[in-house]
């Protein structure tokens, strides 16, 4: 969300509203990647595996899209799945329309199918690459996604990669320095965009980071800014990653956001994870960096986290709660 959206934030909280709205358009994905939950029973809380979900499809998918948007009325729409290109001709329209409502929209993807030539043409819209590791480890991890796939259907696109760090990762000393390099290189990459894996409760797969592997992974993150200009890691998302909220009841991020799952009526909770996750190993770039901006300090003791709750409480009270 761009700074001059966080006063029109402000004023949707204080009426109730939420300002940011994610949803999960799709069950369908191609890759079936090692540490995803999303297709795992526990994701939607409710023992039912996203897989058993209604899902909309052409002209009914739209509609019933946009009436959340009114009912929700966001200044920031994620779109993630599953794999969104699955309605890729939905997106379209979704995308054209939702510009023209000034609304921000970014499509998280894998980039496994085509991504349409004519998304290039809004300026609202941001495009996040999904890419784990250097070739090997990403074509191994995310076939039929592979390197080559990707390149194929970014191009012509200015595209954001994300890669969510893991212990591999952090086993050569140059490994994120060389995956920053290679993407760097790639005139139509903005930016370059790092997480931490953030586990679910009393889950132990490969993927999950000790406390060392953290530091380590945020002291190479550091490293690589002066290098590497497309390397987004400002100090408050940082800050974040070091100090993650203890509950979701803390995170800024989860507090105002709605996220829904592809029947567009079963909620994700606590936040756009969903499932249980461990709120003190996470590692989402956004829950960090609005949970350290959180901790701002504007006058004596009181910091920006204890205005948003007590806006909040007022919204809801106002609304009657969402």
């Amino acid at each position: 969300m761009r700074k001059t959206a966080i006063f029109p934030a402000w004023g949707r909280i204080l009426r109730g509203y939420r300002p940011f709205l994610s949803i999960e358009i799709t069950r369908e994905c191609p890759l079936r990647c090692s540490g995803c939950d999303a297709y795992e029973p526990g994701h939607l809380n409710n023992e039912r595996p996203i897989r058993a979900l209604t899902e909309w499809q052409g002209e009914e998918l739209v509609a019933r899209i946009f009436r959340l948007v009114r009912r929700f009325r966001p200044l920031h729409v994620s779109i993630v799945g599953g794999e969104p290109l699955v309605h890729y001709r939905e997106m379209t329209c979704l995308i054209r329309q939702l510009s023209t409502m000034g609304i921000e929209i970014q499509v998280a993807t894998r980039a496994a199918l085509p991504i349409p030539a004519e998304w290039t043409e809004f300026q609202n819209l941001q495009l996040v690459v999904s890419v784990d590791g250097l070739q090997p480890d990403h074509d191994a991890r995310r076939a039929p996604a592979t390197y080559d796939r990707i390149l194929r259907h970014v191009d012509g696109h200015r595209i954001i990669v994300h890669c969510t760090v893991i212990p591999r990762f952090l086993a050569q000393l140059d490994y994120l320095k060389e995956f920053a390099h290679t993407w760097s290189l790639q005139s139509g990459v903005r930016k370059i965009w790092f997480s931490l894996f953030t586990p679910q409760i009393g889950e132990y797969p490969l993927e999950r980071l000790t406390p060392a592997d953290r530091t380590t992974a945020i002291d190479r993150i550091v490293a690589l800014r002066s290098l590497y200009p497309k390397v987004y890691a400002p100090e408050v998302v940082l800050h974040g990653y070091r100090h993650p909220p203890a509950a979701p009841s803390e995170c800024i991020f989860a507090q105002t956001t709605s996220c829904v799952s592809a029947d567009l009526a079963t909620w994700v909770t606590p936040c756009q994870l969903g499932g249980r996750p461990e709120c003190s190993e996470c590692g989402c770039i956004a829950g960090a960096g609005l949970a350290s901006i959180g901790r701002f300090k504007l006058a004596g003791p009181l910091n920006v986290s204890d205005v948003l709750a007590v806006s909040k409480k007022f919204g809801d009270r106002f609304r009657g709660g969402i």
